[in-house]
């Protein structure tokens, strides 16, 4: 990466420098014209105006329309994917036979029963010394 940077620098750099060096043999030779004349003309400021006005409002509309169907379209994919999902962890407890019919409910391993029960008792025990405090 620090060589495509120090290429592009240089490059740059002596496209600079052969830019100057045009012009110095010109001002050398006697050939440099007192007016310089402009590449393409800009318009009057009023009709720059005008034209970003009117400009914007019809991007700007544009853009509303995209930013609108790329939310919905998102919304759509995420109530897919979500509803896919939850298919998904409903049916991750059970066994299913080589017919891909249910068999049996898988039981959960005691040790995340008995997590999950002290997370619900530690859960009950802020909330009643939370109701106590406001009391």
């Amino acid at each position: 990466m620090t060589y495509f940077l120090l290429i592009l620098f240089f490059g740059s750099f002596l496209g600079i420098i052969f830019m100057i060096g045009k012009k110095l043999s010109l001002v050398r030779g006697g050939q440099i014209l007192e007016k310089e004349e402009a590449l393409f003309e800009f318009p009057h400021w009023d009709n720059i105006r005008e034209i970003v006005i009117k400009n914007t409002k019809k991007y700007g509309h544009a853009g509303l329309v995209e930013a609108i169907r790329f939310y919905v379209k998102i919304t759509n994919f995420l109530k897919e994917k979500y509803a896919k999902m939850k298919i998904k962890l409903k049916n991750i407890n059970t066994k299913k036979n080589s017919n891909g019919n249910e068999v049996e409910k898988v039981e959960v391993s005691s040790f995340l029963k008995m997590v999950s029960n002290y997370k619900q008792k530690i859960q009950e025990i802020k909330q009643t010394i939370h109701e106590e405090e406001n009391n």
